[in-house]
């Protein structure tokens, strides 16, 4: 018996900007709903009449396509093309909407619908420590420099655990100098700290992963190496969760977890309090 092919809605990402914004914001909503399959664009840089009609033929388009109403999350700031975009019959959800109004009236002024506002190089300073930091987390990238002294934070676990990828998002949304270090067959062996950690155990989080999952990665990098095998990925994480339990570090499994939620509970655990750029 053949089941009926599961829904697909076209959803539009569209701001006078880069999109990230409306993406970020319309993807979390958006998995909320696990029925539907949404067949998603993002439009960047609408930032006049003439390319907001584009993005409304491009939605007639869709609707034609699909045989359903599209949906657009709108982070355009001019309300006149905010009204272009709206002819085009989709469903209009506005991210800024809703804040708009309750703010102009708590801070007693009219907002300004500066274009890319959202994303603008305001603060050079900021700028300037993101790259610092994107640079150091690089320069610090699988124990290629074991000079610890500056990190902020230093992600330990076994190889393609999640520690390079969490550590440039660190840098990359909140400034912080992130190193990690990964935890070689002869440091799991051993009953404690590799030497190179022990003076900065207050910077210590580990990070940990389903063996099965780890497989699956370390098969994709190395395909039929032992490295690979699931008897290694089980053996490295079951002696990496021994040490860390032994050490009574901070530990975070990284399987089911996104990104944004290891870099949060990161942050908070190691007691850095800084805001996403």
């Amino acid at each position: 018996m053949h089941s009926e092919p599961r829904p697909r809605r076209p959803i539009f990402y569209i701001s006078d900007g880069t999109g990230i914004t409306a993406e970020t914001i319309g993807h979390s909503v958006l998995t909320q709903f696990e029925g539907v399959d949404f067949d998603a664009v993002r439009i960047p840089f609408v930032g006049d009449a003439e390319q907001a009609h584009a993005a409304v033929a491009r939605i007639r388009n869709a609707q034609a396509h699909f045989g359903t109403r599209p949906i657009v999350i709108n982070t355009v700031v001019d309300p006149e093309l905010s009204v272009i975009l709206a002819s085009s019959g989709a469903l209009m959800l506005d991210v800024f909407a809703p804040f708009i109004a309750p703010l102009e009236k708590e801070l007693e002024c009219k907002r300004s619908s500066r274009v890319g506002q959202a994303h603008g190089m305001v603060d050079f300073a900021q700028y300037e420590a993101r790259i610092n930091a994107t640079n150091y987390a690089l320069s610090h990238d699988d124990g290629v420099d074991l000079n610890f002294g500056d990190a902020e934070v230093i992600l330990v676990g076994v190889s393609r655990s999640g520690k390079t990828p969490t550590c440039l998002y660190l840098a990359l949304h909140y400034g912080v100098r992130a190193a990690n270090y990964p935890l070689t067959p002869e440091d799991l062996e051993s009953d404690v700290l590799p030497s190179r950690l022990r003076p900065h155990r207050r910077k210590l989080f580990g990070l940990t992963i389903d063996p099965v999952r780890l497989q699956q990665v370390r098969q994709q990098r190395r395909p039929n190496s032992r490295y690979a095998t699931m008897e290694q990925c089980r053996r490295e994480v079951a002696q990496a969760e021994a040490m860390f339990g032994r050490e009574n570090l901070h530990v975070l499994s990284t399987t089911h977890t996104s990104i944004e939620e290891i870099a949060s509970k990161v942050m908070a655990a190691v007691g850095l309090e800084k805001q996403a750029f």
